[in-house]
């Protein structure tokens, strides 16, 4: 069976961030930062032009959503023991057990992830990818999106996903 795919890794699928993560433990790291990079692999059929999709209509997206990310610190929305409220002087106040964070509101970004792995900002990339794809192009022949975000050189989470 053919397969065709395009990969793209870019100086510019770049972002950087702020996060902790919470271990099975109960404890937590340290908040920190990474200068984030993005890999993403689109496979499926050829079109009549010759083409799985168009360079030109993949790279600004994954740069939308580097840029959506860039320069904020990322939150689990979704774990069970952090709280995150917004005040309505602007800031949010970010609480795990005895850690405690009152930061700008626009500073934070609540992603709906139970912890800010390399792994969930995969899946969390690939799956806001793959829509805003079929948002702009309609039914793409995607069969498989991979997405690899990488914290350091070396240390990679990767999130694929098959067709609908």
């Amino acid at each position: 069976m053919d397969s065709w795919a395009i990969f793209l890794e870019k100086e510019n699928f770049k972002f950087s961030c702020a996060h902790f993560l919470i271990f099975p433990d109960g404890s937590k790291e340290r908040l920190h930062g990474h200068n984030y990079r993005v890999r993403v692999e689109i496979e499926g059929d050829l079109s009549e032009h010759g083409l799985v999709i168009d360079f030109l209509d993949a790279k600004p997206v994954i740069r939308e959503l580097c840029d959506f990310l860039d320069e904020h610190w990322l939150v689990a929305g979704e774990h069970p023991e952090l709280k995150i409220e917004r005040l309505e002087d602007g800031h949010s106040s970010v609480v795990y057990r005895e850690f405690r964070y009152l930061v700008p509101s626009a500073e934070i970004l609540v992603l709906p992830i139970s912890n800010t792995s390399v792994e969930n900002l995969a899946t969390w990339f690939g799956r806001e990818l793959k829509a805003r794809l079929r948002e702009r192009f309609g039914a793409t022949q995607v069969s498989r999106l991979r997405v690899a975000i990488s914290e350091t050189p070396g240390q990679l989470g990767v999130y694929e996903v098959g067709p609908d």
